[in-house]
């Protein structure tokens, strides 16, 4: 190995790469790989909490904003869904993330949070008003 993971992380990871695919074993830095790993899992989850913090606090401002609706919204929410779907699809494990209650409350706090200062809203619902069935369903819109 002749990058320091400290020094350059890029050139390590594709050291590491050569070096698994070489089955050179003993010399892997097994640590910083187990790191990296572990980063990219919670990288993933952030990510799906930030799509879906973006989608409900759209379908916030759709539902208390009606007289605002346009297009920018509308494909805000079709492209946060389609993401969503594709990150779920490419990581089923996700998944049991929307079962997470502290997980779940936290995305909504966020999304209120997007909605308000967005859109200038207060007195927005504490608890979650939609189900993930119908956050993500493509032709959902709340009224």
């Amino acid at each position: 190995m002749t990058t320091a993971y400290e020094d350059d992380v890029a050139a390590w990871a594709l050291e590491q790469v050569a070096l698994l695919r070489a089955g050179q074993w003993g010399l892997l830095d097994i640590e910083h790989i187990a790191e990296e790993i572990e980063d990219m899992n919670i990288s993933h989850r952030h990510q799906l909490a930030h799509r879906l913090a973006i989608l409900m606090a759209h379908l916030l401002k759709w539902k208390y904003q009606s007289d605002r609706r346009g297009a920018s919204w509308k494909n805000t929410i079709r492209n946060q869904r389609d993401k969503i779907g594709k990150l779920l699809k490419q990581m089923p494990s996700l998944r049991r993330l929307l079962e997470d209650s502290e997980w779940d409350q936290e995305v909504w706090d966020d999304a209120v949070d997007l909605a308000g200062r967005e859109a200038n809203l207060t007195g927005l619902p504490k608890a979650r008003e939609w189900d993930f069935g119908q956050i993500l369903a493509a032709d959902y819109f709340p009224s």
